[in-house]
C-alpha cells in the first residue's frame, strides 16, 4: 500500500457571514486530476466544511479503480486539519497511474475523523461526496 503525502494545504474563507443555525454537510470535492512529474497522477481535493466544528484528525482511505473497475491500490490520505466553516485544498500524488487510466476513486474508510475537543465523530453521515472528474468519488 502506498501511503500519500499532502503536498498543499491551503485554506480559503467561504460562506455568508454570520453564525449558522443548522451544520451543513462536509464536502468532499475531488476537484481535478493532473499529469504530475513520472507518469503518476496529481488528485486536487477541495474539503468544504460548512459545519461549526473544526477537524483536527481526517484520514481517508481510498481505492483506485482502474479503467476497467478492477482495484489498483489502496491509499491512505491525511486531510486534517479542516477548520470550521472553511474551504480547504489539497493536493495527493497517486503515484504511477496516469489519470486517464482511474475510473473510479472509492472512500472505503475514515481511519481518522477528530472533531477538536469532541474525539472521533461518525464522519461518514456527515460527508457529501462530488467528482468533478471523469472519474467517480464514491462510497
Amino acid at each position: 500500500m502506498a501511503m500519500l503525502g499532502a503536498i498543499v494545504a491551503t485554506a480559503l474563507a467561504v460562506g455568508a457571514p454570520g453564525a449558522q443555525a443548522q451544520e451543513r454537510p462536509l464536502t468532499v470535492e475531488l476537484n481535478k486530476f493532473e499529469a504530475g512529474e513520472e507518469g503518476g497522477c496529481r488528485a486536487f481535493f477541495l474539503f468544504r466544511n460548512g459545519g461549526e466544528r473544526t477537524f483536527d484528525g481526517f484520514e481517508m482511505s481510498l481505492a483506485i479503480l482502474d479503467g476497467g473497475g478492477v482495484i489498483d491500490r489502496l491509499l491512505t490520505i491525511d486531510a486534517a486539519p479542516l477548520p470550521a466553516g472553511r474551504t480547504t485544498l489539497k493536493l495527493f500524488e497517486i503515484p504511477d497511474i496516469a489519470c486517464d487510466s482511474i475510473s473510479e476513486v472509492l472512500l472505503h474508510d475514515m481511519t481518522a475523523c477528530n472533531a477538536q475537543n469532541e474525539g472521533p465523530a461518525d464522519c461518514f453521515g456527515l460527508m457529501e461526496l462530488v467528482s468533478r472528474t471523469s472519474a467517480r468519488f464514491v462510497e
